[in-house]
Order: C-alpha cells, then structure tokens, then sequence
C-alpha cells in the first residue's frame, strides 16, 4: 500500500539525456554502421541513419546523460517540505555525484527510487552509463540476482497502469488527469537535444528537468491520496 509508505524514504528523480555527439559524422565509422544497424527497426525507410541520429540520446550506447534532477521530502515539525537540486555538466563527474548522494543518504533498505516510466528508461540509462564510465554500481541500480519486491524502484507510470502492460500514458498527461497543475515551462523533451548544443542553454534544461521531478512527487501524493505540495513547501536546493 503506498499510504504506507514514509515520504521521506523516497528519492524522485528524473534525468535528460543527449546524444553523444552533436554530429552523426563526429562517429568512429564502426560507431556509424552500428548506429544504422541499431536503429534500422525504429526509423524503417523514413529516415537515414544520419537524420534519425537527432534521436540517438534515448539510447544509453549512444547518447549521455546532461542532467539528473532529485527530489526528497524534509518532515520537520509535522510538516513537509520538498526539496529539489541536480547534477549537472560532464557525465562521468555527475555520475559520481549522484552515486555519492545515493551512498550517503539513501543506502539503507528501506529507500526507493521513483520516478515516470523509470523503470523502462531512467534506471536503466544511469546503470549503463556508469558502466560504460567504469563507475561501480551503488546498491539500489544494481538489480544482479535481486527478486522483483527486492528492487528498490518505484514508478508512477507503472502504479497508473494497473497491470495493463500496454499502457502508456505520459507524465503530462497524468498530471493533467489527476487536476495536478502543469508547470510553466517553456520547453519540452523533443527540444533538449537543441536546447543544449544549439543554445549552449544547460540550466534551461536543469529547470525543465528540476519541474518533472516536482510533477512526479505530485502525481506520487495524488495516487497516495494525499494534499498536494503548495509552491512555499518546495525548496530549490544549488
């Protein structure tokens, strides 16, 4: 039952990713052949290999995370405060930062993970991408031999699918449904990849990710049951 869950055990976050380079000619040949290869499915006859680079950064082999975004909830004094802060800039040194947040603070058994369609791709991407950096799995990514209620991962899109696995609906969506009002913000996923390389714009892109985590605790409370965070509960923590 997720009423019985202590909110202050839970880490939300959210991550934007990239590719990995800003020019599919940037590539090693071999990184280009497998690039076509790993995409020939997704892209069919629509696109070349070079116009459908623009979406490599959903894939942890060929794109990089710019940003991981958190959120924690402080209980002090019977009431809740959320706080929210990001790693940010050159991957392998965010990577570290992050591990070292999840090693210092949320380590023990009882901490979750949560965040929207985690399951299927933040998780993951973190994982693989430490990897590829050489970095160590910390605990609660590394799932090797754990039984599906051991995996410390909660996901709000999952939670709102009710067993229907073909379900997707988005956080945007959720948010609009459960009557959470939607941040304003100017940018959305499609627009990161420009954002960053065209505009050189990393804290527009740490803004937009930092509001996703706050909507995914909101629509966390919703399904809880619980009153929604007010704009005074929530602390920007850089």
């Amino acid at each position: 039952m997720l009423y019985k869950l202590k909110l202050d055990h839970i880490l939300f976050l959210d991550i934007e990713t990239v590719p990995e380079h800003e020019h599919f000619e940037s590539l090693s040949q071999e990184k280009q052949l497998l690039w076509e290869q790993k995409s020939k499915y997704q892209r069919k006859d629509d696109y070349s290999p070079e116009e459908f680079y623009e979406r490599a950064g959903i894939w942890a082999e060929f794109g990089k995370i710019i940003c991981i975004s958190v959120g924690y909830f402080v209980e002090k004094e019977n009431t809740s405060n959320f706080r929210v802060t990001s790693f940010k800039g050159e991957e392998k040194q965010l990577l570290s930062d992050f591990k070292q947040l999840l090693q210092d603070h949320f380590n023990k058994p009882k901490h979750l993970l949560c965040g929207h369609n985690a399951k299927e791709f933040d998780f993951p991407y973190i994982a693989r991408r430490m990897l590829i950096h050489d970095i160590k799995l910390p605990y609660k990514l590394d799932l090797f031999g754990k039984k599906p209620w051991e995996i410390p991962h909660l996901d709000t899109m999952e939670l709102w699918k009710f067993g229907d696995y073909k379900h997707y609906t988005s956080l945007k969506l959720m948010a609009n449904v459960l009557g959470i009002p939607s941040p304003k913000d100017d940018m959305d996923g499609s627009m990161v990849k420009d954002v960053y390389y065209n505009d050189n714009d990393l804290d527009r892109i740490v803004t937009y990710c930092e509001l996703d985590v706050v909507t995914t605790a909101q629509v966390f409370l919703k399904l809880r049951g619980d009153v929604l965070l007010t704009e005074d509960q929530i602390q920007n923590v850089r």
